[in-house]
């Protein structure tokens, strides 16, 4: 396809890490959001969530206000913040990351903050003086002009988590979600107070005034959710106001007191299908003025290349991706053959421009499917089909969901397709955690505190029923380490990381598959065999002259041209000139 000028060339082949900030590391436990930031009254006896509690059991509040995990969960906190994600820089780093993704960091009550309440501030408790930012916030008296903004210290620490990941070359984008606020957003706020005479009457979908009910006018949720109003289309693309704010805080952003390398590198857009297509343009252009070097990626759960070849994003977040890798890889009933899967990854990489297929963020899991080693764990659940597998993956509706670590050949198949992620084209994203082998079915399981080796936690309960199994819960630094090894080859090897890509080898009643990544002179060849028996084969390979083993496990010869392997059940390896 004709390429697609204007990718930056950073997210070409970028290693993505994607943090769930409230979940991710607790750096300043004097910030921890207190009973009066909840988006409900407290519970009584309400209290943060200790990091290193079993993930199932109960608090005492709990029990009293709740008696159901999955009514109480949401209203949890455990306090983490971007001073834990400051302090746990060097672990990214050290995995083989280079670019992080941060899910929503902007002022909101939730645990997850996609029902925001201003776009232009860091939540207060992600930085570190919640109370003299809320009355900092209080006493200026903001609207949605820039001139009336000032920066909070909760401001000012991100600026400087990104001005510390760019010391280390690393690139950093953060989560927008335009589609809709909270109802705390301070438009929607004048709107509940002011009704029809409101400044901000135009910015939501009303669909009703003088309507019964507390609010006096009924209004479009996302989804039907009241608690998340969406904001007014007009002529394809957003409220003129609305827009003049958006592209505001994008500069805001991108490049405080107009220096980028100050600034946040990107974003990643929330539910972009919902947006019109026009305003997408509109800010792309506006984006490019700012930062030409920005990149905007599009959560998009299927293949639609509409986002990418008409100046909007740059690339998406690659759940397709993820639904062949698993249907090879993890499933065991309904699992593909190699052959297989390689259609339906050439069916990926003809979709889009080849610059956009290097930049796609190659994800298996995140903050909204299972956990990577549960979904190795419960296969043939069809992720493809993604709004059914989504009730499927919880366990509040799927009482036989395995949320244990399996065995053997699960960590395996984890070390299999953490290989493939690292050595295939496009720009791997791994969710925190996964390096360690955490589990969780769907939301809100997926979203437990990240596993550190440096504290110790309780035993973890496998269900959220009274006695149920535990198990060790131990981050699997073994695993971690191939994590690195791969990441190293993905980074040390030019080939690995910008290379074209060709497949050398699928058959269509097994699972040996290998592939070739070229750039100029240098080759590389991957191996992977997702089969329970060794095997042995000889393929052609002009291209490499003296091949060395770069990561994994495989005996091989090269000789006039011919590449001799032999690769263990369950094994991935690369090799390269």
């Amino acid at each position: 396809m004709k390429k697609h000028t204007g990718v930056p060339e950073w997210s070409k082949g970028a290693v993505w890490y994607q943090i769930f900030p409230e979940r991710f590391a607790n750096g300043d436990i004097s910030n921890d959001p207190g009973p009066d930031s909840l988006e409900i009254p407290a519970p009584p006896g309400w209290k943060t969530t200790p990091w290193d509690a079993d993930w199932y059991s109960l608090a005492p509040w709990e029990k009293k206000s709740f008696f159901s995990f999955f009514r109480s969960v949401v209203h949890r906190r455990y306090g983490g913040d971007i001073q834990g994600i400051i302090d746990r820089l060097g672990h990214i780093q050290r995995l083989g990351a280079d670019a992080i993704y941060l899910n929503p960091v902007f002022i909101s009550p939730s645990h997850h903050k996609y029902d925001g309440e201003s776009f232009h501030h860091i939540d207060p408790h992600f930085g570190p003086d919640p109370e003299g930012d809320k009355r900092l916030v209080a006493a200026a008296r903001e609207t949605e002009d820039p001139a009336t903004w000032i920066w909070t210290r909760a401001d000012k620490l991100f600026l400087e988590l990104a001005r510390r990941v760019h010391k280390r070359g690393m690139r950093i984008i953060i989560d927008g979600v335009f589609n809709h606020s909270g109802r705390g957003f301070f438009a929607f706020q004048d709107l509940l107070n002011n009704g029809r005479d409101s400044r901000y009457r135009d910015w939501y979908r009303v669909t009703r005034w003088n309507a019964a009910g507390p609010d006096g006018f009924i209004y479009r949720g996302w989804w039907g959710i009241n608690g998340l109003p969406e904001f007014a289309r007009t002529s394809g693309t957003f409220n003129a106001g609305y827009k003049r704010y958006l592209f505001n805080i994008t500069r805001r952003w991108l490049a405080p007191d107009g220096v980028t390398a100050y600034g946040a590198d990107g974003f990643r857009l929330d539910v972009a299908a919902c947006v019109p297509h026009g305003f997408w343009k509109e800010w792309r252009k506006e984006v490019r003025a700012i930062n030409p070097d920005a990149y905007l990626t599009a959560e998009v759960s299927d293949i639609d290349p509409a986002f990418v070849s008409g100046g909007e994003f740059h690339a998406m977040m690659n759940y397709p991706f993820a639904y062949a890798v698993t249907e090879f890889f993890a499933d065991r009933k309904n699992r593909s053959s190699s052959l297989e899967f390689d259609r339906l990854l050439a069916r990926l990489r003809r979709a889009y421009p080849e610059d956009v297929t290097h930049a796609m963020q190659n994800l298996i899991s995140s903050h909204d499917t299972p956990r990577l080693r549960s979904i190795i764990c419960n296969p043939d659940l069809a992720m493809a089909a993604h709004h059914e597998y989504h009730r499927k993956t919880k366990a509040e509706f799927n009482p036989g969901y395995d949320s244990g670590r399996g065995g053997e050949r699960e960590r395996k198949v984890h070390m299999l397709i953490a290989a493939f992620q690292a050595l295939y084209i496009g720009a791997p994203m791994i969710y925190y955690g996964d390096e360690y082998g955490m589990t969780g079915a769907n939301d809100p399981d997926c979203r437990k505190p990240m596993l550190w080796p440096d504290i110790e936690y309780a035993r973890e309960s496998l269900r959220p029923e009274p006695g149920s199994r535990k198990e060790p819960n131990i981050p699997d630094t073994g695993l971690f380490r191939h994590y690195e090894k791969f990441l190293a080859a993905r980074k040390t090897c030019a080939a690995i990381r910008k290379g074209g890509y060709r497949t050398l080898y699928a058959e269509p009643d097994g699972h040996l598959f290998i592939f070739e990544r070229k750039l100029g002179t240098q080759t590389a060849v991957c191996v992977f065999n997702a089969g329970d028996t060794s095997r042995n084969i000889a393929i052609r390979c002009a291209g490499m002259q003296k091949p060395r083993l770069l990561a994994g496990h495989t005996a091989f010869n090269h000789k006039d041209g011919r590449l001799s392997i032999k690769i263990g059940a369950l094994e991935a390896a690369a090799l390269a000139d």
